[in-house]
């Protein structure tokens, strides 16, 4: 019975047709290259003060530690996730004489598997 039923499934697979993605025209829109449609992309640079760093992530900074000037701020990132279980991200954000020195991902442990 189990043979039979991987038979149906492989002659399922096998009938359906298969779609290549087609060539962008000739001087026509092209599609964006591969490390622009990574999902990791901050648009974060070095250098920017609290208020740049908060406009370009679109998230307020919330004060952790330091004092002013060489502080730790830290957002919270909604990137997706699925439908039923939203997913939010820590990120660090370490100000040095006022300015972005450099930031870092926290994803933490996901407490629905413990």
């Amino acid at each position: 019975m189990r043979a039979l039923a991987a038979i149906a499934v492989l002659v399922a697979g096998v009938s359906a047709p298969a779609h290549a993605q087609k060539l962008p025209p000739i001087g026509g829109p092209y599609p964006p290259p591969f490390t622009e449609t990574l999902s990791n992309n901050t648009p974060l640079v070095f250098g920017m003060d609290p208020q740049a760093a908060e406009r370009a992530l679109g998230t307020p900074l919330n004060y952790v530690s330091g004092r002013p000037g060489d502080e730790i701020f830290l957002t919270f990132r909604n990137l997706g996730g699925s439908g039923l279980f939203p997913s939010k991200h820590r990120l660090y954000l370490q100000f040095r004489k006022g300015r972005l020195a450099g930031w870092k991902g926290d994803w933490g442990h996901n407490w629905m598997w413990q």
